[in-house]
């Protein structure tokens, strides 16, 4: 049950970062923006879970 409320929660925080990401990058270029509002999000939630299930 805590599991799916984490990747519940994660999932819908690494999208709102990305989309924070993609919004205030916007002197770069499209593929760029793309690039780390996609990689950033993602890192964080790959560590939050590896800290997450180590608890």
């Amino acid at each position: 049950m805590k599991e799916s409320i984490f990747w519940i929660f994660g999932t819908l925080q690494a999208m709102i970062l990305g989309v924070i990401i993609f919004l205030l990058l916007s002197d770069y270029g499209t593929d760029t923006r793309i690039l780390l509002s996609v990689l950033f999000p993602a890192f964080t939630l790959i560590i939050e879970y590896m800290i997450y299930s180590k608890q």
